[in-house]
């Protein structure tokens, strides 16, 4: 009896071994995932994020522009932020800030690199990467590949029928007002989002976590951010591309604007790529992007956005979508265009913004361009207001200069 308890047990044990070995992979994405950020791991993390996670490489422009480098720009030393007097040299310090660039025009008149970043090294972009998958949806626009912004969703991706986009515009979309139900708290470790990044590590494709959000409130009515609307709208350029993003991403922008450097796109097991957040960019070519909307759409003299859609882009155009703390119709306080924000305090000036602190800032009246990268730890600890800090300081280096 006792031998035969010992084979069953010995049984058991040999098929848990062989439960984790053909796991393995999923179990250490999950633990990638739950570990991603934290404070002893993030800096690291938001360097070699490709690593970490299957990633689709975007090979640099076989012509790569080097853009005119004269660093005489010096930051300011503090911005206040209500009314609160803050140092830059400590704010950047706790921020954990990883490269901050500017741009005056088409010259670089500050770099400076922190915490191990260098000129080649790529960085997570979070959802900055909304905004270049927004610029892409422009230019597929233009070429005529959707109809009408009017258009619903479902037109093109019919599968979505089923799920809370159904007969959603792909306008609602882009301006984060499809209704869609979402809780985006990443302080929360039971939100939507935080489920979304476990169900991903565990083999989930995106299309099938986006087919499974239930409608919450009439589109097209409540600005709320739903980071899956990005991924919709990456199914969407898919879908009437015929082309991976990363492929559509170098033809129409990387080549073009002469990028300097290789990035990487994080994909699902599908080869899907995480539209709402997983390009990994340079400091550089981030700056680029900026650059682009800073001359509405032009590199070179060749006009690769339409310069209608950037002022779409960054012009709020509905009352859900205006910039207040007192806006009834939006959960934001800033404002929103075409996956672009605009600031509370608008001084004609826009930005793209991620988690822990990623921005590309543009200030047209004064033809500056302004990228931050951070890996800040206390993003997620409760209070942190450093995503509002942030926009008072670039708008204090905007003024300033």
């Amino acid at each position: 009896m006792k031998s035969k308890l010992l084979k069953i047990f010995a049984g058991l044990v040999l098929l848990v071994i062989l439960v984790a070995l053909f796991n393995f992979q999923k179990i250490k994405q999950l633990y990638t995932v739950l570990h991603i950020f934290d404070e002893d791991q993030i800096v690291h993390n938001f360097m070699h994020m490709e690593k970490l996670f299957d990633s689709r490489t975007i090979e640099r422009s076989p012509q790569p522009t080097q853009l005119v480098k004269n660093p005489t720009y010096q930051p300011i030393t503090s911005f206040t932020y209500e009314d609160s007097l803050i140092a830059v040299p400590g704010f950047l310090e706790s921020t954990r800030t990883t490269g901050l660039i500017v741009l005056h025009r088409d010259t670089i008149i500050y770099e400076k690199y922190f915490n191990g970043l260098a000129e080649e090294t790529t960085h997570i972009s979070w959802s900055v990467a909304k905004s270049v998958v927004a610029t892409l949806l422009g230019i597929a626009y233009e070429d005529g590949l959707i109809n009408n912004l009017q258009d619903p969703i479902t037109k093109y991706l019919p599968q979505l029928a089923e799920s809370g986009y159904d007969k959603v515009r792909i306008k609602d979309i882009l301006n984060m007002s499809s209704g869609v139900g979402f809780n985006e708290d990443y302080r929360d470790f039971n939100s939507d989002i935080n489920r979304f990044g476990r169900a991903f590590a565990l083999g989930t494709s995106y299309e099938t976590f986006a087919l499974s959000l239930k409608r919450e409130r009439e589109p097209g009515t409540f600005n709320h951010y739903v980071s899956i609307d990005t991924q919709v709208l990456g199914m969407l350029l898919e879908k009437v591309t015929g082309k991976r993003l990363s492929v559509y991403l170098k033809e129409k922008l990387w080549d073009p604007m002469g990028m300097e450097f290789d990035a990487q796109w994080i994909i699902d097991k599908t080869g899907m790529e995480l539209a709402l957040g997983g390009l990994n960019i340079t400091l550089r070519d981030y700056a680029k992007i900026g650059l682009l909307y800073l001359q509405k759409g032009k590199w070179k003299g060749q006009q690769i956005v339409p310069e209608e859609w950037i002022e779409l882009a960054t012009s709020p155009d509905a009352p859900h979508l205006m910039p207040g703390r007192d806006n009834p119709k939006s959960s934001n306080r800033y404002g929103y265009g075409f996956q672009w924000w605009t600031p509370e305090q608008p001084m004609n000036d826009f930005f793209a913004a991620g988690i822990y602190n990623q921005y590309i800032y543009v200030y047209p009246d004064k033809d500056l361009v302004i990228v931050k990268l951070s890996a800040n730890h206390h993003f997620r600890i409760p209070g942190d207001e450093s995503k509002y800090q942030h926009i008072d300081f670039l708008q204090a280096m905007a003024r300033a200069f």
